[in-house]
């Protein structure tokens, strides 16, 4: 089944870094991927493709690049 879904992730973070890094998950999970607004505190990301490997795009993005750190997560749907 595909899904559709948008995540905010907050915390710290370093936006070259996150965006990298979640562009990379998104390839290696063959997501769709569109990257919003970043900041030093969240960053936006929708992404869509197979519903159980939009879960583990979350989870991996939950664990960030070495230099951001996660602290909240919001996942609304498109």
């Amino acid at each position: 089944m595909i899904e559709a879904a948008r995540f905010v992730f907050r915390g710290r973070m370093v936006c070259d870094s996150f965006v990298e890094f979640a562009r990379h998950r998104a390839r290696r999970l063959d997501l769709d991927i569109e990257v919003g607004a970043c900041d030093a505190r969240s960053a936006t990301v929708a992404v869509r493709g197979q519903n159980d490997l939009v879960d583990a795009f979350e989870m991996a993005c939950s664990l960030g690049p070495y230099d951001c750190i996660i602290l909240d997560i919001e996942r609304s749907g498109l």
